[in-house]
């Protein structure tokens, strides 16, 4: 059975509602992509571009799971950069530092030109800052900041004092920032819908409400849901912490935790000065951060923390009222309009995870909270990877992993406990 899209404050905004079909019958395509979120999209979008036919089959709706339930945020704050750089100056010796920093920045480069292509309508903003929460997160962030000044992302940043960054973000707080404007904010539900729509214009096949029971492997892989098939020369499988696919090879790599947000009423132009006069997107240093920004209608979206047990929150808005009034006591007793959760994939290392279950046979995930401008990323990674372009591909595919082999549900226990000994060791320091 498929599942409505969660009452979020994205999905009551929504520009243009999707409405596809289920898939019904056998349907001959180049590639089958399996998942309907920033990963499947983009990654049918760029095949299609390239003149390959393909078919999509997402399990509910385009931009249902966390591609549609996520922060907003869109930065280059690549998951498990330092574990990639370490493993990757094997193979590419002094040029991986290079490769990493670019990487970090990729993604912006691909939304932002899929946006003005196709014309979608996802309130797009610049500015972006990350915020020192103790004294001792300052020598870090003020390391990765002298680090960008030999690349030309340096115009785009500056260096704020606790005084400068208590000028731009209504809160005594922080101890000092990096106020970035090449990083951006947007609607991801409505940028994930677009993107979708851009792919449809191509020829791609989109199927909604069509879950994947199995995938045949062979020289034509075959997707197989209860109502129909996509037979094909390649198969992608793009679902991240929503599907639970092919377990045999992908059990015990990749551990969902909840991730919460919680939406105000609109804020007086008074108040949203107060708060945020630059209307730039927030995150702090912590392991465990606080994120959130304004909205278009003038609303703060907050979300912050994490359940790494693999369950659902209880009470997302009792969680992260507490959090949001120390951060903003001057909005203390705000109305909370929404409040909604989504599951985040979870890497130990945090490196994104690429590989081939068998020959023609993709796979693609775990951003560990960094999804929408990785998932661009690794969306034109796994589509050279398909075009037979497998150098970034291989790289990716080479990383050394975590697996625990006890199963996913221990895998979740052993995961919270790394996280509170982390959040303990930040309170120590």
């Amino acid at each position: 059975m498929t599942e409505p899209r969660c009452a979020s404050y994205y999905s009551a905004t929504v520009h243009q509602e999707s409405e596809y079909p289920a898939l019904e019958g056998d349907h001959h395509v180049d590639v089958a992509v399996i998942g309907g979120g920033f990963t499947g999209i983009n990654t049918a979008l760029e095949l299609a571009e390239r003149g390959y036919s393909v078919g999509l089959v997402e399990a509910n709706k385009v931009g249902w799971g966390a591609s549609g339930r996520n922060g907003g945020q869109v930065t280059g704050s690549l998951s498990g950069q330092d574990a990639m750089l370490k493993q990757l100056r094997g193979p590419l010796g002094d040029d991986a530092e290079d490769f990493v920093w670019n990487l970090r920045w990729r993604g912006h480069r691909i939304i932002r030109e899929r946006v003005d292509r196709y014309g979608i309508p996802c309130d797009l903003k610049y500015g972006h800052l990350q915020a020192a929460w103790q004294p001792s997160h300052i020598n870090e962030l003020k390391r990765d900041y002298e680090a960008s000044q030999g690349h030309a992302i340096a115009q785009h940043l500056e260096w704020l004092d606790a005084e400068a960054t208590a000028e731009v973000i209504g809160t005594r707080q922080y101890h000092g920032a990096i106020r970035n404007n090449y990083n951006m904010h947007l609607h991801p539900l409505n940028l994930c819908l677009g993107e979708a729509r851009a792919a449809a214009s191509l020829g791609v096949k989109l199927f909604e409400h069509s879950p994947v029971r199995n995938i045949v492997h062979g020289d034509k892989p075959c997707v197989e849901t209860d109502k129909g098939r996509l037979i094909a020369n390649a198969v992608v499988l793009a679902g991240n912490a929503y599907h639970r696919l092919e377990r045999r090879t992908l059990s015990g790599k990749l551990f969902p935790a909840s991730l919460g947000i919680v939406t105000t009423e609109p804020l007086s132009l008074e108040q949203r000065k107060a708060i945020n006069p630059d209307d730039l997107a927030v995150y702090d240093t912590r392991f465990v951060l606080d994120y959130y920004r304004l909205t278009a209608d003038g609303r703060l979206l907050f979300g912050g923390g994490a359940n790494y047990s693999g369950k659902a929150t209880a009470d997302v808005g009792g969680e992260l009222r507490p959090r949001l009034e120390h951060t903003f006591p001057q909005l203390k007793g705000v109305r909370l309009d929404y409040q909604w959760q989504g599951m985040a994939g979870i890497v130990i290392n945090r490196i994104p995870q690429l590989g081939q279950l068998s020959p023609g046979v993709f796979y693609a995930q775990g951003y560990s909270g960094h999804g929408i401008a990785t998932s661009h990323i690794v969306s034109e990674i796994m589509a050279n990877a398909v075009s037979g372009q497998l150098e970034e591909f291989d790289l990716f595919a080479g990383m050394r992993h975590w697996r625990l082999p006890l199963g996913d549900q221990l895998g979740n226990a052993l995961l919270s406990a790394g996280m509170w000994y982390y959040q303990l060791r930040e309170k120590l320091r």
